[in-house]
């Protein structure tokens, strides 16, 4: 087993439990942990984080953890230059395209007469939503943790609020 420290900032302490909000704490990881493992597997859906640092140095998800690692996991930033940290997967280019998943068909709704291109249909399940965000570099919207977490989800959006 591995023992790692990590610490999660700003909005990303919205996916954790109240008494790990704020606070560096420990975990004990699988031996064969990612760092996209780890931060889903403590709430984190990979699409919500933007830089990580392992040990004050910046690092993808694919790194494996090792004993001691300190992960400090950071979302997007608007005033912060961080020019020189490897950043993780952003937004696709051109004009944003979006599925939305069956709990926002009304947000979905309001996107289209915005102009912009959203795919929705209640009855798309969440594998389908991935291969569709996939195949056709769409931006995935939901309040589904889990749909943001599937490995070839490479962007999306966690809809807080309705």
């Amino acid at each position: 087993m591995v023992t790692a420290h990590f610490r999660f900032y700003a909005g990303l302490n919205d996916f954790l439990p109240p008494q790990r909000r704020g606070r560096d704490f420990t975990c004990v990881c699988a031996r064969a942990a990612t760092v996209k493992h780890m931060l889903e597997a403590l709430g984190a859906p990979h699409t919500e984080v933007a830089i990580v640092l392992i040990n004050g140095e910046s690092c993808g998800f694919d790194r494996l953890l090792r004993d001691g690692d300190r992960i400090a996991a950071y979302p997007a930033f608007m005033r912060f230059d961080v020019r020189q940290l490897q950043r993780l997967p952003g937004m696709p280019s051109g004009p944003p395209r979006f599925v939305a998943d069956a709990h926002l068909g009304g947000l979905a709704r309001m996107l289209r007469m915005a102009g912009f291109d959203t795919l929705y249909d209640y009855q798309f399940d969440d594998p389908e939503i991935a291969a569709i965000a996939a195949r056709e570099q769409r931006i995935v919207l939901t309040r589904d943790r889990d749909l943001l977490k599937r490995r070839n989800v490479e962007h999306g959006c966690y809809v807080h609020a309705l």
